[in-house]
């Protein structure tokens, strides 16, 4: 009986901590995404220059694209952070 208890809080335990990896996965994703670091916290700049009455943006995410897909396939962006130097890849449809 004891055996079966360990066994079924070891499968939810495992199950919980999988599903956990891929939130924090994808939450990184969408923060690179919108343009902020999960790293260091830094977002997009946006200047607003009152002489020429223009605004402008200073980007601290550069993405790349590493390999296209093609049609139906998945490519791989790297993400880079001009302020801290974080760089990951990803693959996104």
């Amino acid at each position: 009986m004891q055996t079966i208890i360990f066994l079924l809080l070891t499968f939810l335990i495992v199950i919980f901590s999988v599903l956990l990896y891929y939130k924090n996965k994808h939450s990184r994703v969408d923060k690179l995404n919108k343009g902020e670091c999960p790293s260091c916290g830094e977002k997009t700049r946006t200047f607003y220059d009152e002489n020429t009455k223009a605004t402008f943006k200073q980007d601290v995410i550069t993405a790349r694209l590493l390999k296209g897909g093609g049609c139906s396939g998945v490519n791989d962006i790297e993400y880079r952070c001009k302020a801290c130097g974080l760089k990951e890849v990803y693959s996104q449809a």
